[in-house]
């Protein structure tokens, strides 16, 4: 698993108008090939009597997988400029699909290009871009003594309190970087001179909003 990656924040969609040719960039975040297939089908469907539904996609925590398609429109000048800002904006498990409704006026090869570009960067702006990181659920039990001091200096601290269970004895969960787990530990015991008992428990992504570029 990955310490920490970026993808799109939710499923969404932004049109821009460029030489009165409408461009329709449709964005999700997929897991698989076969989701991202799915999709692009589902917007052809949608948008059947478009010029082009052309289409970009990264997925796999290397980027195993990477496509893309002009949909009819000059090679090289639709789907690969939009795998390309992809790429730029270091997404993974990404698809974009940009319909395009042909205004009458023709824009050349690098008009294409920047046109294509220019939607899907934009509609990644729109439907916002999430780092997530890997984090690990400790479960750190003490004596209620060491309630407030514990809740204080959490609270204080770069980690983030989940949740705080109140049973014989109080256990507080906490989210910490997967990377930081040794140094965490270390600090509980140092601060509750060895007092407390700490297990790691799951591990799970916890998604943090990027700004927009």
């Amino acid at each position: 698993m990955l310490l920490h990656y970026f993808t799109v924040k939710k499923q969404g969609e932004h049109e821009i108008i460029i030489q009165k040719s409408r461009f329709i960039a449709h964005i999700k975040r997929v897991e698989t090939e076969e989701e991202a297939q799915q999709f692009i089908q589902e917007i052809k469907k949608k948008h059947w009597n478009a010029n082009h539904n052309c289409s970009a996609y990264l997925i796999g925590e290397h980027n195993q997988i990477q496509k893309a398609n002009d949909d009819g429109e000059p090679s090289g000048t639709a789907g690969v400029p939009m795998l390309e800002v992809l790429k730029k904006r270091d997404l993974k498990d990404t698809i974009v699909v940009v319909t395009r409704y042909f205004g009458g006026i023709k824009l050349g090869a690098g008009g294409l290009i920047r046109a294509y570009g220019k939607s899907t960067s934009e509609g990644l702006n729109a439907v916002g871009v999430v780092e997530r990181k890997l984090m690990t659920v400790m479960h750190v039990e003490a004596d209620y003594s060491w309630l407030g001091k514990l809740e204080n200096e959490l609270r204080a601290s770069r980690y983030q309190l989940k949740e705080i269970h109140y049973s014989d004895q109080v256990e507080l969960e906490v989210y910490v970087e997967d990377a930081e787990v040794e140094k965490f530990n270390e600090w509980i015991i140092d601060m509750t001179n060895g007092q407390a008992t700490i297990l790691e428990g799951e591990k799970l992504y916890l998604e943090v909003d990027v700004p927009s570029k």
